[in-house]
Order: C-alpha cells, then sequence, then structure tokens
C-alpha cells in the first residue's frame, strides 16, 4: 500500500504538477496576453485619431492588428503547453488548400473589405442603400459591415456583396434633392398652383433657400397634369424634409382652394 501511494505521490510530482503549473502559467498568459492587446488597441487608435485618419481606416486597422496578436498570442500558449508549434503550422498549411476552397466567400468577403477602404464608395457614418439594405453605416470590418437601419435594427452584410453590387451613397454630396409629386385637374390655374407651392414649401423646417424651390410638370395624367415639387435639404435631414414638404404642399392646397383628382393618392378637402 506504501509503494502504491509514493508511486501516485512521484506521479504526481513528475507529470501532474508540471501539467498544472503549465496550464496555470497558460490561463495568466492568455489575460497578460489580452490586456496588453486591448491596451496596445487602444494606443493605436489614439495615434491614428491623433493623425486625423478616417474612423473607417482606424477601425480596420485595429480588427486587423487585433487578429494577428490573437492568433500568436495563440501559438505561444500552445508552446508554454507543449504543443509543438512548427508541426501545427505545418498543419495548418497542409489544410490550407481545403480551409481556403471551404472559405473562399470569406476570404472574397476580406478582400472586398479591402477594396472597399482603398476606393472608399462609403465611410462610417454615411446613410447608404446596397444589398437590399439602406441604413447609416456603423462599422467596415474585416469580413462584414455593419449598417443601422432606420427602425433601429442593425444589419451584417457581407463585405462582397456590397462591393459586387450597385451602392446609393445618399450621404456623398452636401446636398439632397427631394420630389414630391402632385396631381392637379384640367383646368387648374398651374401657374397660381406653382406659387402657392412653393411658398409654402420654401417654409417648410431645414429646407434650404440655395437652390431654391422648384415646380415642374412632371407628367400628364388622365385627370390633369402631375406636378414635381422639388426641394433641397442636407443628406441627414432628409427624412424631416420630406415630412414637413408634404404637410407644406397640403397646406398649400387647401388654404389655396385647390382639389385634386378623386382617383389619385391624394385626399385633401376642397377649401369653400
Amino acid at each position: 500500500m506504501e509503494d502504491l501511494v509514493k508511486q501516485f505521490q512521484s506521479l504526481a510530482l513528475t507529470e501532474a504538477l508540471p501539467f498544472f503549473l503549465k496550464m496555470g502559467g497558460a490561463f495568466i498568459l492568455w489575460f497578460v496576453g489580452r490586456a496588453i492587446i486591448s491596451g496596445f488597441r487602444r494606443v493605436l487608435s489614439l495615434t491614428l485619431q491623433k493623425r486625423k485618419l478616417d474612423a473607417t481606416l482606424i477601425r480596420y486597422v485595429e480588427s486587423l492588428f487585433s487578429g494577428i496578436f490573437t492568433i500568436l498570442l495563440l501559438l505561444a500558449l500552445l508552446g508554454l503547453i507543449g504543443i509543438e508549434t512548427t508541426s501545427f503550422a505545418a498543419l495548418l498549411a497542409a489544410a490550407g488548400i481545403a480551409i481556403g476552397s471551404a472559405w473562399a466567400g470569406l476570404l472574397g468577403n476580406f478582400a472586398a473589405g479591402i477594396f472597399l477602404l482603398v476606393l472608399r464608395p462609403f465611410q462610417v457614418g454615411d446613410e447608404i442603400n446596397a444589398a437590399d439594405v439602406s441604413g447609416v453605416v456603423h462599422e467596415i470590418g474585416l469580413f462584414v459591415t455593419a449598417i443601422d437601419t432606420q427602425d433601429n435594427l442593425r444589419i451584417f452584410v457581407g463585405n462582397g456583396q456590397l462591393f459586387g453590387g450597385n451602392i446609393t451613397n445618399f450621404s456623398h454630396h452636401p446636398h439632397r434633392r427631394l420630389t414630391i409629386k402632385v396631381p392637379v385637374i384640367h383646368g387648374s390655374d398651374i401657374a397660381s398652383v406653382k406659387r402657392a407651392l412653393a411658398e409654402h414649401v420654401a417654409k417648410a423646417p431645414d429646407v434650404l433657400a440655395e437652390p431654391a424651390v422648384s415646380i415642374e410638370i412632371a407628367e400628364f395624367a388622365l385627370a390633369g397634369p402631375v406636378l414635381a415639387v422639388q426641394a433641397w435639404c442636407r443628406p441627414q435631414h432628409a427624412n424631416a424634409v420630406q415630412d414637413a414638404m408634404g404637410h407644406a404642399i397640403q397646406d398649400a392646397m387647401v388654404s389655396a382652394g385647390y382639389a385634386v383628382p378623386l382617383n389619385s393618392n391624394w385626399i385633401l378637402p376642397k377649401a369653400g
């Protein structure tokens, strides 16, 4: 019995204790390494911000360096535990072809992310429509781009889908034109209607004085001509201005006593 206990003690001292020491060291190395990586990421972010680089590029560089250092930390942990990292690297290289073919879409997203940063069709904070998603760009990552929609949903779209299709950037130019169509009946005094609409729409909040509000005949319907009321605003005010234009147009039509075709989508009371 005593011999068996001595064998267990010897085994614990020669095998178990070194293993637990290695595992403890690995845990310590992991937490210390993660803390160093987080500190480096903060320092890198502050440095790039002081150089006044674009926020999109800063986040992309942060993600890239954080991923590289995390992989190096994992390799260091494997070496500390006793796993041969050279054979592990060789195994990764041997599996590279299979992984590459399986991750073709992921690598395509990575390459597309680089092109998005180089060509700059949009940046963080821009409102875009791409890959059937509309919203404000929150972040351009290594593989996906995060977009916040108007109903406060965050959608992650693969960079390959964004780069491979049409991208509409609503924030690219300082001014944006909004158009609302207004049907009127045949025989209406078009000149008076235009003046009333221009006067009311120009007073709507956040409508720019220059370029000025314009009213044009867009088309002719069976009941009468259809006017296109066009106003300019800053991109960030587009939704509010669209709503304000609608109210201004309705007030102009009602106050001036103009009727619209009954078969149109407009339902306005005719002033008596």
